[in-house]
C-alpha cells in the first residue's frame, strides 16, 4: 500500500510539475521577453539573458523536482562543465535530460526541433535564448561551430530522439555532433546519464510513472579530440570530403561505445544501432 501512495503522489507530483514548466513558458512569452526588449541593448544583450535566465530556471525547476519527490540525481567530476565554449554530448534516456543539462551549464545554447518554435509552452524561451533550429545542411554545422566559439556552452544529443531506455537500447547515433567537432576543431565533452527506472521516455506518458523514485546519475567524462583534418589542395577536394566522412563515421562509433561501456557500467545494460542522420537537441 505503501509503494502504491507513493507512486500515486509521484503522479500528481510530475503533472505539477509540467504546469509549472508550461505556466513558466507561458511567462516568458507574455512578460520576460517582451521586458527584455525594451532593457537590452541589442539582440546579442538579448540572448546573453534569456540563457542565464534559462540556466537559472532549470536550476530552480530541477530542485523543484527532487523536493517533489519525482527524481533524485547526482552528478559526478560536474566541476568539468564549468567552462565555456564546450560542446557538450550525452545520451537521451529521458526529457529529464534537457533540464538536468542546462541546470550545470551557463550560457547554454541547444539544437531543438523545429517544432519547439511552435509549441505554445516552449517557442517562448526557445525563440528569445536564440536556441539553433534543427535545419538540414551546412548552416547548421556552421551555426553550432559558431555558437561554441562564441563561448556558449552546446548541448547535443548524437541520438537525435530518446533512448528506448525501458530495454537498454541507444537509439541510432547520427553524425552531426561528430561533424561539428571536426569542422570547428573542436573537442567533445561526453555527458553519460544513467537512470535507475525509465520515466518520460520515448512514447511514454508522463502520468505512467515507474515504480520507484528514478535516480538519475550524470558523469561528465574526459574531453575527446577529433582527429586532425589535414590540408589539402582545392583539386583533392573530393577525396577529403570522403575523408570527413570517414573520420566523423569513426568517432560517432566511438561515442557510441563509450555511453554503451558507461551506462553499462553503472548497471543498466545498453546496446546500440548505428545511424548517421542530423543531430538535434531534444
Amino acid at each position: 500500500m505503501r509503494a502504491r501512495l507513493d507512486r500515486l503522489w509521484r503522479i500528481a507530483a510530475t503533472g505539477f510539475c509540467f504546469a509549472v514548466f508550461g505556466l513558466c513558458g507561458l511567462l516568458v512569452l507574455c512578460v520576460l521577453f517582451p521586458l527584455y526588449r525594451v532593457f537590452c541593448a541589442d539582440s546579442q544583450d538579448l540572448q546573453r539573458r534569456m540563457r542565464a535566465f534559462v540556466h537559472r530556471s532549470m536550476r530552480w525547476f530541477t530542485r523543484l523536482m527532487v523536493f517533489c519527490g519525482t527524481i533524485s540525481y547526482e552528478v559526478r567530476h560536474g566541476e568539468k562543465l564549468n567552462r565555456q565554449g564546450l560542446l557538450v554530448v550525452a545520451n537521451h534516456p529521458s526529457l529529464i535530460d534537457v533540464v538536468l543539462l542546462l541546470s550545470l551549464l551557463r550560457q547554454p545554447n541547444c539544437v531543438v526541433k523545429a517544432s519547439l518554435q511552435e509549441n505554445l509552452f516552449t517557442r517562448g524561451p526557445v525563440g528569445s535564448a536564440g536556441f539553433i533550429v534543427n535545419t538540414n545542411g551546412p548552416q547548421l554545422i556552421d551555426a553550432c561551430v559558431a555558437s561554441v566559439r562564441a563561448g556558449d556552452n552546446l548541448v547535443i544529443f548524437p541520438e537525435g530522439t530518446r533512448s528506448l531506455a525501458h530495454n537498454g537500447v541507444l537509439s541510432p547515433m547520427k553524425r552531426g555532433a561528430a561533424n561539428i567537432a571536426l569542422r570547428g576543431n573542436l573537442r567533445l565533452t561526453p555527458v553519460v546519464i544513467a537512470v535507475s527506472e525509465p520515466m518520460l521516455g520515448k512514447s511514454q506518458p508522463w502520468y505512467r510513472a515507474p515504480r520507484r523514485r528514478p535516480h538519475f546519475v550524470l558523469t561528465v567524462m574526459d574531453d575527446i579530440a577529433p582527429p586532425a583534418r589535414a590540408d589539402v589542395p582545392e583539386e583533392a577536394e573530393n577525396a577529403a570530403a570522403g575523408a570527413h566522412s570517414r573520420m566523423a563515421r569513426a568517432l560517432t562509433r566511438d561515442l557510441a561505445a563509450l555511453f554503451v561501456r558507461e551506462i553499462g557500467r553503472e548497471g543498466a545494460p545498453a546496446s546500440h544501432a548505428a545511424g548517421d542522420r542530423a543531430a538535434s537537441c531534444a
